[in-house]
Formats: C-alpha cells, sequence, structure tokens
C-alpha cells in the first residue's frame, strides 16, 4: 500500500514537472487569449445580442466567454501553470546550484577530457613562482582564481557571472510574481463604466457584474468636447473631471484633461475615456427666423421635441439635430437640424435647416418665413470606463524581474578557467554555459597575451 501511495506520488511529481505539461498549459493559454481578443470582454448584454444569438449568448456567458480573463477556469490554467514552474524549479536548481556554489576547483586528467577546450602553455621556472605569475594574470585578465594544491600541483580556478545560471529561474519567479499580482487584481479590484452628465457627478461605480461600488470620492465632468476630421468622424473627444473630496476639489485634481489613452488616476482608481453621447437634457437649438416680404426676423429657442410658436401662426419643432452634419450630408459642414414645419392652417413640413453659411439652402423651405439655425447648445456625457487593480504594482514588479532574468539567461554566460600548474608547464581548460565559440575566441586572446607577458 505504502509502495503503490509512493508511486502515485512520483508519477504526480513527474506530472508537474513535465516539460509537456508547460508547453499544453502555455499553448492552452495562448489558444484562450486569443478567444478572449477575438470576442469583446466586459459589454453590456443588449450589444452582444446585436451580433449573435439568444442561443449562442447564453452558450458563451456560461463558458465565461464575456469575462474570460475572471472565469474559474483561465485562473486553473494560471494555477497549474504556476505549479508547474514551481516544480520544475524545485527539481532541476538544486543541479545548478551544485555548479554555482560548489564548482569543480582541481582539474585532473578525466575532468580535463570532459572540456572543449584545453591548451598547453610551456613556461620557464618552478611550479611556484609559475602559479604567482598565473594567478597574477588571471585576476588582472580574468578573474580572482582559487588556488588548490594537490601532489605538488597547483590547481586554479576561476569564473565570471556564474549568478547567470540562476536567470531561468528569476525569470520562473517573475512570471510567478505576475500571476499573483493578476489573480489580486482579479479577485480585489473591479472594472466598470459610467456616463457622467456636463456638469454633473457620480460618487459610485456599477461593475460588470451589476455591483454598485462606492468610490469613497466623486468625480465631476466640469466639460466635454469632440473634434472631428473633416470627413465628419470623431477625431478626439476630451472630459474635463474634477475630484471632489467632502464636496470640495481636491487640490491638483481640478479641471483634469482626460482623452484616450492618457486616464486619470485617484486613490488607485482610474478613469479611462471611453465613449460619448448627448445627454438626456437634450441640445437648445437659437434658430433666426426671418420673414421674406418684410425682412424682419426674430430669435427663437427651442429644445428638441418641444413645439414653438412663430410668428404669423405658424409652429415649429426641432425632431433632432448635431453639431457636424458632414456624416450625413457630404456637401456641407457645420451644425444642422431636422425640424418640422407647420404653416398657418396647413400640414407639417419635415426639412433640414442649416446654419448662415447655406443661407440659399434654408431659403428652399419654410413658407413665407427663412428658418436659420444660429447656434446649437449640445450637452454631452462622457462614457468612462473605472478600473481598480490592487494588484498592479505586483505586476510592474514581476515585469522588472522578468527583464532582469532575461538579461541573465540569455546575454550573459558562465564563464569557468582552469589551470593546471607544473614545473616548466600550465595546462589550460575553459568552458561557457552559452557561445561557446565566442568563448572559444576569447579563450586563445588569453593564451596570446600570456606568451606575450
Amino acid at each position: 500500500m505504502n509502495t503503490t501511495k509512493r508511486g502515485f506520488a512520483y508519477q504526480l511529481w513527474d506530472f508537474f514537472c513535465s516539460l509537456r505539461l508547460s508547453i499544453f498549459l502555455l499553448i492552452g493559454l495562448a489558444l484562450v487569449s486569443i478567444i478572449g481578443t477575438i470576442i469583446p470582454q466586459g459589454n453590456p448584454p443588449q450589444e452582444y445580442l446585436q451580433t449573435i444569438s439568444e442561443t449562442k449568448f447564453k452558450l458563451y456567458q456560461q463558458l465565461g466567454f464575456f469575462d474570460m480573463y475572471h472565469s474559474w477556469w483561465f485562473i486553473l490554467l494560471l494555477y497549474f501553470l504556476t505549479l508547474n514552474l514551481i516544480c520544475c524549479s524545485i527539481k532541476r536548481l538544486p543541479r545548478v546550484w551544485k555548479i554555482i556554489s560548489e564548482p569543480v576547483l582541481v582539474m585532473d586528467d578525466r575532468f580535463e577530457t570532459s572540456l572543449s577546450i584545453t591548451r598547453d602553455v610551456k613556461m620557464t621556472g618552478a611550479a611556484a613562482s609559475i602559479k604567482d605569475q598565473i594567478v597574477s594574470f588571471l585576476k588582472q585578465e580574468f578573474a580572482e582564481p582559487v588556488v588548490t594544491e594537490v601532489n605538488g600541483e597547483y590547481h586554479l580556478f576561476a569564473q565570471k557571472h556564474a549568478w547567470c545560471r540562476l536567470g531561468v529561474y528569476v525569470v520562473h519567479f517573475s512570471i510567478i510574481i505576475v500571476f499573483i499580482g493578476a489573480i489580486i487584481g482579479s479577485f480585489a479590484g473591479y472594472k466598470g463604466y459610467v456616463n457622467i452628465p456636463e456638469g454633473g457627478s457620480i460618487s459610485r461605480v456599477v461593475t460588470r457584474n451589476g455591483k454598485a461600488v462606492d468610490l469613497g470620492f466623486a468625480v465631476r465632468c466640469e466639460k466635454f468636447s469632440v473634434a472631428f476630421y473633416d470627413t465628419g468622424a470623431p477625431k478626439e473627444f476630451k472630459s474635463l473631471l474634477t475630484v471632489l473630496e467632502n464636496g470640495q476639489p481636491v487640490a491638483g485634481k481640478q479641471n483634469i484633461p482626460v482623452i484616450v489613452n492618457e486616464p486619470l488616476t485617484y486613490k488607485g482608481v482610474t478613469f479611462y475615456q471611453s465613449s460619448y453621447g448627448p445627454s438626456d437634457e437634450g441640445a437648445s437649438y437659437h434658430i433666426s427666423v426671418k420673414n421674406r416680404k418684410t425682412g424682419a426676423a426674430t430669435q427663437i429657442t427651442a429644445r428638441q421635441g418641444e413645439r414653438v410658436a412663430l410668428p404669423g401662426g405658424a409652429f415649429l419643432s426641432v425632431m433632432e439635430g448635431t453639431a457636424d452634419v458632414r456624416p450625413f450630408m457630404k456637401d456641407f459642414d457645420g451644425p444642422g437640424a431636422q425640424v418640422e414645419f407647420t404653416p398657418p392652417g396647413g400640414q407639417p413640413q419635415p426639412f433640414v435647416i442649416l446654419g448662415d453659411k447655406y443661407q440659399s439652402f434654408n431659403e428652399q423651405h419654410g413658407g413665407d418665413l427663412v428658418l436659420t439655425l444660429a447656434s446649437l447648445d449640445q450637452k454631452f456625457y462622457t462614457g468612462l470606463q473605472v478600473a481598480k487593480d490592487p494588484g498592479v504594482l505586483v505586476v510592474w514588479l514581476g515585469c522588472a524581474l522578468m527583464v532582469v532574468g532575461i538579461c541573465m539567461a540569455f546575454f550573459m554566460s558562465h564563464k569557468r578557467l582552469w589551470a593546471r600548474v607544473t614545473d616548466g608547464s600550465v595546462t589550460f581548460g575553459g568552458s561557457a554555459s552559452k557561445n561557446p565559440a565566442g568563448f572559444e575566441l576569447s579563450f586563445d586572446e588569453l593564451m596570446q597575451k600570456l606568451n606575450k607577458g
């Protein structure tokens, strides 16, 4: 029974130390990350239902595809990969640590045959005096050697960058730290969306799972503006945000411009510019009404959907409007409004009015009256993505360690050099953990310097 249990434990250990498991987990994470890239994450259900059927929506929701990076199976993959890295490191680290901490100090004949690079150098003098010369030479040109005397022979050992062998384990450790940071952010952080009308403020955020979170402070949208390309497509939308504590603006956090990729962060909560739209208040339309016969002009102000009386008994209702008509009327620009004009005793007549730049266009409608859109006061709401990730500093620490580990693992080499000193001769041997061809060139240059000296 004990043997069976021990055998199962060894099999389980070998399974978690397996390179095949590492490859399988990495490929699995890559594939599911592709799914998370293709399928938008964290959108409202109605947005998904616009593009997929209700059956697919329910299936994807059950599988966690809409919030994949917080799904139980994705986190389980991270757990398995973390365990795999830990087991692989535990299995292989003792051997590497022994190479670093307990190097071979004596190059006997058997060990010499295992080295790929060896050179014999003839020198004059006794072994003790030659040893002193070699110690001084290596200390100056390579690294300070350790001297061991065996049977009248002097064995010298010197090494450089021994710790670079630990680079791969630093990378393993950094990946685990990144995973820990991601898990902290997954459980202790949140993401949500909020719409703030111009002049309005919020102090609570509704997360993706519908949970309301109290921020502990308030954010007010002072102003929102949007710039357009010549094609009419939005070029830049910008919010001016102010942070409030107990109803008072926080010093240094007033009228902070927030645009795409330039968020506002306060107390670990980050506000990203995400979207915008017209506020529920609607727009105010300032319209010039001119009598064709008398030339008399008056100014009226109308709100969307409001029925306004005009001089002479006519009525006007603004159905909808825009600050820039280019997306809808390619030969025109500036503000425009779709109106419904009702002449005295007549039927409603829908048409478009533009700014005074297009007076001839406006004169085509309105009967005895010429209607011109003087200006448009449109209030917007700003759509912000709100995120709090307490694990982000842990992730950055892991990334920094990863850079260090990669530099150690790929750009540094553990170089070792042995020398066996006897009367009248020295036998050198060397090895490098990386780029042996380059090390052999350096080794030969070292021998040339010794011969010249």
